[in-house]
């Protein structure tokens, strides 16, 4: 799995013109399941973004994790973060994973976050999403499972 973690301070997403997630401040979660992703990677990648540490203390310095500031999560299904651009003008999406794969994956994804005590919005799986949101720092970071 691989994970382009924001953090931010509102966050929404519309389908057909319609808000079918949003959050007023958090994290935005863009996921990418891969072929081959396992419970396992996600149950990593949960632990991982439920427990980071890069919301701001009183002092300044980035050492509270979401759960500690009471932040909310939006997270967006992605394939296309595994395109694959290394050959011709047009991505390979070879290494996403089908939908009958990712969608429970990403679902048991979302629930292990609940599990956690995260509030979780989503978009609406394969559909085309309008992604709207207001990057904090800007604080912008991959998580991957595969470095597990």
């Amino acid at each position: 799995m691989r994970v382009v973690l924001q953090r931010s301070k509102n966050a929404a997403v519309t389908v057909d013109g319609q808000t079918v997630g949003k959050i007023s401040h958090g994290l935005v979660l863009l996921v990418g399941i891969a072929d081959g992703d396992t419970e396992q990677d996600a149950a990593y990648i949960a632990e991982k973004v439920a427990g980071l540490r890069i919301f701001d203390d009183q002092a300044g310095r980035m050492n509270l994790s979401v759960l500690e500031t009471g932040g909310q999560v939006l997270s967006i299904s992605q394939f296309t973060l595994y395109g694959d651009c290394r050959k011709g003008r047009r991505p390979n999406f070879m290494g996403a994973a089908r939908p009958e794969h990712a969608e429970p994956l990403y679902d048991r994804f979302n629930d292990l976050l609940r599990e956690r005590g995260l509030q979780v919005e989503t978009g609406r799986f394969g559909a085309r999403m309008d992604v709207s949101l207001v990057n904090d720092g800007p604080v912008t970071l991959i998580v991957e499972s595969r470095q597990a």
